[in-house]
C-alpha cells in the first residue's frame, strides 16, 4: 500500500503541474479582463487535436506542437478579444453578458470539433525509448516526466514575464488597479488583448501536454477542463497564479491518492471536499485577498 502511495504522489504531482498550466491561463484572463472563460476547457481540446493533427497528418514529434499551439492559439486570443471583449464592456450588465457570451463559444468551439474530428476518441499514440522509469519501487511513464518538465519551464517563462517584463508588470498592475493603469497612459486594451491571447496560448499547450499524458481526448472533454480550471482557480485565490499552481497540486494529489483507497468517483468528491473546506476557512482561496465593499 505504501508503494501505491507513493506511485499516486508522483502521479499527482504530474497531473496537478498541467492543472495549474490550465489554471494559470483561466486565471491570467479573470484578473486582467474580469472575464469568466467558460470556453477555455475546450480550447485545452483543441490543443490536443492540434497535436494530434501535427503528429499524424504532418508527421511532426509532439513536442513541436508545444510553440505551435501557444503561437496559434495565442493570436487567435488577441483577435478574439477584439471581436468579443469590447462589445460585452459595453453592455448593461457586463458579468453576465461575458457568462453568456464565453459559453455560447464553447458550444460552437466543441461543435466545430465535433464536425471536423467526429466524437470518436482520439489519441496521440506516440512514445518514446524507454517508456518508463524506475525510481526505487516508483514506475513512472517518460512522457509524463516530459510534461512535467515542460510544465516546469513554462512556468518558468510566465513568471519571468509576470515579474521581470514591463508588459508582464502592467499585467499585474491591471489585476491590483485598473483605474489607476490608465491614469499613468498605460494602453489597457492592448494589454487586456495580450492576456486573453496568452491564456488561450497556455490552455492550447495544456492541450498538447493532457494529450502526451492521458489516454485519449475527444471533442466532449472541454466541459471536465472547464470545471477542475474553476476549481483550482477558486482554491488557490482568484487571479493569483501562484495559488492555481498550489490550488491544483492540492486538488491532484488529494484526488491521485484517494483513488487507491476508494472509487474514483468518491476520489473527486474528496477533492472537492478540501475545496469546501478551504473556502470555509478562507473564503477569499489560499492565497486570495478579501476586499472590501
Amino acid at each position: 500500500m505504501l508503494t501505491l502511495t507513493l506511485q499516486a504522489l508522483v502521479n499527482g504531482l504530474v497531473v496537478g503541474a498541467i492543472y495549474g498550466l490550465i489554471a494559470i491561463g483561466l486565471n491570467l484572463i479573470f484578473g486582467v479582463l474580469r472575464v469568466v472563460n467558460f470556453s477555455h476547457g475546450e480550447f485545452v481540446v483543441a490543443g490536443s487535436y492540434l497535436a494530434w493533427l501535427l503528429v499524424h497528418q504532418a508527421g511532426l514529434n509532439p513536442l513541436l506542437a508545444v510553440p505551435v499551439a501557444f503561437v496559434v492559439f495565442g493570436a487567435a486570443g488577441y483577435g478574439l478579444y477584439y471581436l468579443l471583449v469590447p462589445r460585452l464592456r459595453r453592455s448593461d450588465d457586463p458579468e453576465s453578458a461575458s457568462l453568456l457570451a464565453t459559453y455560447g463559444l464553447s458550444i460552437v468551439v466543441a461543435a466545430t470539433m465535433l464536425l471536423t474530428f467526429e466524437a470518436d476518441p482520439r489519441s496521440l499514440g506516440y512514445a518514446v525509448e524507454p517508456a518508463s522509469i524506475v525510481i526505487g519501487p516508483i514506475v513512472v511513464p517518460t512522457l509524463r516526466l516530459v510534461a512535467l518538465a515542460l510544465v516546469l519551464v513554462l512556468m518558468g517563462a510566465m513568471s519571468w514575464f509576470l515579474y521581470r517584463t514591463l508588459a508582464g508588470k502592467a499585467l499585474r498592475a491591471i489585476t491590483m488597479n485598473p483605474d489607476a493603469v490608465q491614469i499613468v497612459g498605460i494602453n489597457v486594451g492592448r494589454l487586456s488583448a495580450l492576456a486573453f491571447g496568452v491564456g488561450l496560448g497556455l490552455a492550447a499547450v495544456s492541450g498538447v501536454l493532457t494529450a502526451l499524458v492521458f489516454p485519449s481526448f475527444s471533442p466532449f472533454a472541454g466541459a471536465d477542463y472547464t470545471l477542475i480550471g474553476f476549481i483550482v482557480v477558486v482554491l488557490g485565490g482568484l487571479g493569483h497564479p501562484v495559488g492555481a499552481v498550489v490550488g491544483a497540486l492540492i486538488f491532484a494529489v488529494t484526488e491521485q491518492v484517494m483513488s487507491i483507497y476508494v472509487n474514483a468517483s468518491l476520489a473527486l468528491a474528496v477533492g472537492f471536499a478540501v475545496l469546501v473546506f478551504v473556502l470555509f476557512v478562507k473564503p477569499s482561496g489560499l492565497f486570495g485577498k478579501t476586499y472590501r465593499r
